[in-house]
């Protein structure tokens, strides 16, 4: 994933930001030594505007879809009240044994249910509503992984869509492959799409911020 902000600047926002709990930091540190790809993880500034989001629509219910080694999971649980839940997606054995590791750690683990196996299949099977859901997963589904979370969400909840910038390639045209293509295509789907309002935050590798329309959410 390619710096899409200064490092300098992002380091300024960490440190002016609510710091990470020292289980979530333990768990950054174990995935950037022992996983392949670490940078999936979301760290310690995108984590604390996930806990930030589930303060402000009082999360008492979240999905996500895409857990990998666990740490935005460990975000929502930390910023939920004790009768919280985190409903978790995940399909890789390895990811999931270090998020189970770690859960364990944290007074806060016992919030979260991990769905292994094929997202689409779990989230087919799912009633909802729930009051924030992430989507975090394969790129190539996001489409798919949208429209269900949009049946899904509670009226007054919000839809989060990481890397919707796609470490810049969204400006590509034509797009250089299908992750690409769909992400760019998502963006376009949401803007238009008149069941809801979104604004596409720059942090990190961007971060759709998705709210359902409806009588309880607009005036006009």
């Amino acid at each position: 994933m390619k710096e899409l902000v200064l490092p300098e600047i992002e380091a300024y926002a960490e440190e002016y930001s609510a710091a990470e709990s020292e289980v979530c930091r333990a768990l950054r540190d174990e995935t950037y030594r022992t996983m392949e790809i670490p940078h999936m993880v979301v760290g310690p500034l995108e984590g604390a505007f996930l806990k930030m989001m589930a303060q402000l629509v009082n999360a008492r219910q979240v999905l996500e879809i895409g857990m990998f080694t666990g740490y935005s999971a460990l975000c929502f649980a930390e910023a939920m009240a004790a009768n919280g839940r985190v409903m978790t997606c995940e399909i890789n054995l390895e990811s999931a044994a270090v998020a189970r590791k770690y859960f364990a750690k944290s007074p806060h683990g016992s919030k979260i249910e991990i769905r292994m196996g094929p997202a689409r299949d779990t989230l087919r099977d799912l009633t909802g509503p729930f009051d924030l859901i992430f989507i975090d997963a394969d790129k190539v589904n996001y489409i798919n992984y949208y429209q269900r979370a949009v049946e899904l969400v509670a009226a007054n909840g919000v839809i989060l869509i990481d890397n919707v910038l796609w470490s810049g390639d969204v400006l590509l045209q034509p797009p250089p492959d299908r992750s690409t293509a769909v992400i760019q295509e998502l963006n376009r789907l949401v803007a238009s799409d008149p069941r809801v309002t979104a604004v596409l935050v720059t942090i990190r590798d961007g971060v759709l911020v998705v709210r359902p329309k409806g009588d309880r959410n607009e005036t006009s």
